[in-house]
């Protein structure tokens, strides 16, 4: 059975090997071991018989708008609604903390429109976003993700 739990710090190890083939495509963003215990609060895990299979983030950047970002699925464990489980925990999270608006940036358009997410032009995202994380990303300023946004 395919649990849901927030992240420890003991997980960290285990995050950062699951998404390093995606942080090396550039499909990802690299983020350090300090990064992701800053936010270790914004994980959520799926776990099969204790082990990982995937995971995302909720991050804030204003009091109304979050982005689920660092989504990502084994891929033995792709096509079996992992994914979707984990943005559903995401929104509730998100909703839970009365946001108004949650946004990524993906290259999966097709998977979070079955979320209900739609697209939005890229500089309808929060400046600071860019600045702050994009510009770490290696095809930074030539970028070909898609920002999709939902409503809550």
């Amino acid at each position: 059975m395919i649990e849901y739990v927030s992240a420890t710090l003991k997980d960290i190890k285990d995050m950062q090997y699951l998404v390093e083939p995606e942080v090396k495509s550039g499909v990802i963003l690299a983020r350090n071991d300090d990064e992701i215990a800053t936010n270790i609060r914004s994980y959520i895990l799926a776990k099969f018989d204790g082990e990982l299979i995937g995971f995302g983030a909720l991050h804030f950047h204003t009091d109304k708008l979050g982005e689920v970002r660092s989504l990502i699925v084994s891929p033995k464990a792709r096509g079996k609604g992992v994914g979707k489980r984990i943005v559903k925990k995401l929104i509730e999270s998100a909703q839970n903390l009365k946001a108004e608006q949650i946004f990524t940036l993906t290259y999966k358009r097709e998977f979070f429109e079955t979320l209900d997410f739609t697209e939005i032009p890229k500089e309808d995202l929060p400046a600071h976003k860019i600045w702050a994380d994009c510009i770490k990303c290696k095809f930074f300023p030539i970028c070909d993700e898609i920002a999709l946004i939902l409503t809550i």
